[in-house]
């Protein structure tokens, strides 16, 4: 038998899975392991480093499709950290100065958490991943080092399947202590892509940006996930969905609610944490001027974090906007804070000015000059 399909256990005490917009000093996770994070731990596996990865190995693997079935969603924690003892930190005491100290830190994990990946590609791949596997060059460990598996990554073998949802059906739900009661259903995240699952990606399709194309510097590219539902029948045999149904239909897609409360409360704190300021250009954010991005719209609707919006000034946002729909982002969107992205918002900004109406221009003059 040509196994194509590769299988993966990922449970543990901690686990934490790097995202996009998170920031050094704040660590989120991720509600399932990313394909960067997957790739990375392969590629532990394999004894490959940062630097060689590219040569060879990350397109290979990236070429591979994926999906990840929520067997346990886990608990989100933080946890304190401290970061480099003999950093040189600036102090308040003088402008430019510093002294030796420690950088601290706030990291999120995903506690008592399982998740089952599936990777498929030639069957020759998975081959040679399974072998890495059994015998690791380096450490593996689940999105952080300190976070070992609990179980064998591979406690199911590899086998050969049709499609993605086929594989993610095969494994039967397990429990993990006695008395823990069966779920319904299994959230799955699974990769799109044209021509496996249709021509057009799905309206309620998300985009992640976990390709890894680059370790050091990390880089990535983007990819279509959607979400499924398995139901669970008796003993945890996973209950396939029937064929022309759909597939159990994804949640609702979150959209804003302007008028919601606890929007307008989220809101108002935002501007003040900025100082009613916009965070790319700088320039203040009040009256008609004053507005708010979304740099994600996972809670979007009255449920908003303060760290899922963003002040920007009208110029800045109407920039920020047009690049995001010209990309057909989902539900996470651009972060302006990010460095990535200034040169695109920048060029954005002067097509504004150059194409638009006067009063458009006079957002970016001083009130002399007007």
């Amino acid at each position: 038998m040509n196994a194509n399909t590769l299988f993966l256990r990922l449970e543990g005490p901690m686990q934490a899975w790097g995202l996009q917009d998170s920031k050094f000093v704040v660590r989120r996770t991720a509600e399932a392991p990313t394909k960067s994070g997957v790739i990375g731990m392969l590629c532990a596996a394999l004894g490959v480093s940062r630097a060689e990865a590219p040569d060879v190995w990350l397109s290979r693997l990236a070429a591979m499709r994926m999906g990840v079935r929520v067997d346990m969603p886990g608990v989100h924690w933080w946890d304190y950290h401290t970061v480099g003892a003999g950093m040189e930190m600036r102090i308040a005491e003088g402008e430019g100065r510093t002294k030796p100290g420690a950088l601290l830190t706030r990291r999120e994990y995903l506690c008592d958490a399982s998740f089952l990946v599936v990777l498929q590609g030639e069957p020759a791949l998975v081959q040679a991943l399974c072998e890495a596997l059994r015998k690791p060059q380096w450490t593996v460990y689940l999105g952080r080092k300190s976070c070992p598996p609990a179980r064998p990554l591979l406690d199911t073998p590899p086998g050969e399947f049709a499609d993605v949802v086929d594989a993610l059906g095969f494994v039967p739900w397990r429990q993990r202590l006695k008395g823990d009661d069966i779920p319904e259903t299994l959230r799955c995240l699974i990769e799109w892509r044209p021509g496996v699952s249709g021509s057009v990606a799905p309206p309620d399709a998300q985009v992640f940006y976990d390709v890894p194309v680059s370790l050091d510097p990390p880089a990535h590219e983007p990819r279509f996930v959607i979400r499924q539902e398995l139901r669970v029948g008796a003993g945890g045999v996973v209950v396939m969905p029937a064929a022309g149904t759909g597939r159990a239909a994804p949640p609702a897609y979150p959209r804003a609610n302007y008028r919601h409360t606890e929007y307008r409360n989220r809101r108002a704190e935002r501007l003040v944490r900025d100082g009613h300021c916009c965070v790319f250009c700088r320039s203040p954010v009040e009256g008609a001027n004053a507005t708010v991005q979304h740099i994600t719209y996972r809670r979007a609707g009255g449920d908003e974090r303060l760290d899922d919006l963003r002040s920007l000034c009208r110029l800045c946002h109407d920039a920020v906007t047009m690049i995001e729909y010209g990309l057909g982002m989902g539900l996470d969107r651009i972060n302006p804070e990010e460095p990535r992205w200034r040169d695109a918002i920048v060029r954005k900004r002067d097509e504004i000015v150059r194409f638009r109406s006067l009063a458009a221009r006079r957002r970016r003059l001083q009130p002399e000059e007007v």
